[in-house]
């Protein structure tokens, strides 16, 4: 079974910088992409940044130009670099993963979340 472990969360003031970290255990496949997700307290889930095992990246708005994303050097690891950070990115952060097989008939896509990891920014 997979297991997403995210670290790095934390109290951070308005302008801070923070770094994310999540580490995949229980395949030996790569994982085709992984990424980070956020819930604030009242909203629903959404999407912070993903990144594909080839490389291509997918931000959020609100997000573009203050985080950045990047697979780790060791398999299976993504981290979220976030900067000038605002009170409005207050949120719990998971760990999202996908993996896709395929056989001669079908197609299967696999997905797994972390824990999450509280990220606070306030003065």
């Amino acid at each position: 079974q997979v297991q997403l472990v995210e670290s790095g969360g934390g109290l951070v003031q308005p302008g801070g910088s923070l770094r994310l970290s999540c580490a995949a255990s229980g395949t030996i496949f790569s994982l085709d992409v992984m990424g980070w997700y956020r819930q604030a307290p009242g909203k629903q889930r959404e999407l912070v940044a993903t990144i594909t095992s080839g490389g291509t990246i997918n931000y959020a708005d609100s997000v573009k130009g203050r985080f950045t994303t990047s697979r780790g050097n060791a398999k299976n690891t993504v981290d979220l670099q976030m900067n000038s950070l605002k009170p409005e990115d207050t949120a719990v952060y998971y760990c999202h993963a996908i993996r896709r097989t395929t056989t001669p008939t079908d197609k299967y896509e696999y997905t797994y979340w972390g824990q999450g990891t509280q990220v606070t920014v306030s003065s």
